[in-house]
């Protein structure tokens, strides 16, 4: 993979932006983090894996989950899911377990094909009856009638890295130092970010140029549907809090985390936060309705998560109770984590939104 972005580096004249060298890191066919095994989500490190997402925590998840998509789909008229980035395919398996008969085909978007491998085994293996409703695309469609959902896609989508030095914004790129290693290299750049005037001297942060891309793109496609993207992140006013000076970047191997995204490129996860500000404007501004926006917690109780414990507690099922917990305690996942809705067409009352919904923090 070094060698790959080296070339990469060389091609360009010596410099490549951060945003190409994160989607080298990540996706270059067969070099790249997600396209060359499938050992990257697992709950314990024992497992190989390098992190853990909240289906593979608990199933409780999904099934709370499947009753927003569930409300969706009856608001909506369609019997298609789209899942983006589907990990393990845990999540799929759980979705369409709680849903059943009431779709007709569960469409999974990924890019790597060991990914896609993996998918296919989860659900054969958990949901014989109706793995046949799937279909795998490497691509989105020129129209999409069904109720999309990513969870922890945006944050793996590729970003652009923005140095403040006190005087002006440079664009951080990747370069080859003189030892041969990846070194950080700033140009000028026109590029800025939204609350520019409030960055301290020294402040790094991201932009997400892809990720709003993406939404924008979603909502060209979306005839008939709604949306919701699950991952963590924060509104803008907090995303560029000028406390933030290092920003977000983030790498995760062997469920550790590190902050050097130039060591060891394609053997860890690179990920940024979200700035859901951003991810709903481009929403909103391309067409869509933003149904709520709220922290997984939240979310998740809202569609009936804390019956499902109950339900476990009677069981004496202490161990889904304790993984389940984790999805809603605030120093775990239950408020790093935020949701996001969107609707293609008429909104509804979305039932993970009913109450806490904090739109108006966006």
């Amino acid at each position: 993979m070094a060698r790959c972005i080296a070339d990469a580096i060389d091609r360009a004249g010596g410099w490549i932006g951060f945003e190409r060298y994160m989607e080298l890191a990540l996706y270059a066919p067969g070099l790249g983090y997600y396209a060359r095994g499938d050992r990257q989500f697992g709950e314990l490190p024992g497992s190989g894996s390098d992190f853990v997402t909240a289906p593979e925590l608990s199933p409780l998840f999904g099934r709370a989950l499947a009753r927003q998509l569930e409300q969706a789909l009856l608001a909506t008229g369609t019997r298609e899911i789209w899942e983006f980035g589907a990990g393990s395919g845990a999540l799929a398996a759980q979705l369409m377990h709680a849903l059943g008969e009431r779709i007709d085909r569960y469409v999974i978007v990924d890019l790597s094909n060991a990914l896609r491998q993996r998918q296919q085994r989860t659900l054969a293996e958990r949901v014989p009856a109706h793995a046949a409703k799937a279909v795998w695309l490497d691509g989105l469609p020129a129209r999409i009638d069904g109720v999309v959902v990513g969870n922890e896609v945006l944050d793996a989508m590729p970003v652009a890295l923005l140095h403040f030095d006190g005087a002006q914004w440079m664009e951080r790129g990747v370069a080859l130092g003189a030892d041969g290693r990846f070194v950080f290299a700033d140009r000028p750049t026109a590029l800025r970010p939204p609350l520019e005037a409030q960055a301290a001297p020294g402040t790094t942060t991201e932009l997400q140029r892809q990720g709003e891309a993406f939404v924008r793109t979603l909502a060209t496609t979306l005839g008939r549907g709604a949306a919701f993207f699950i991952d963590y992140g924060f509104p803008e006013t907090e995303f560029h809090h000028p406390q933030r000076l290092g920003g977000t970047l983030m790498c995760h191997r062997a469920h550790r985390a590190d902050p050097d995204p130039l060591v060891d490129p394609g053997e860890k996860d690179i990920t940024a936060h979200v700035n859901f500000t951003g991810i709903a404007l481009a929403g909103q501004d391309a067409g869509l309705a933003v149904l709520g926006y709220t922290s997984q917690a939240r979310f998740l109780i809202n569609c009936g998560l804390p019956a499902d414990l109950d339900t476990a507690v009677t069981a004496g099922d202490w161990r889904t109770v304790a993984a389940a917990q984790k999805l809603l305690n605030e120093h775990e996942m239950g408020e790093l984590f935020k949701v996001v809705g969107f609707a293609a067409g008429a909104p509804f009352e979305a039932l993970g939104f009913a109450e806490g919904d904090r739109s108006h923090r966006l």
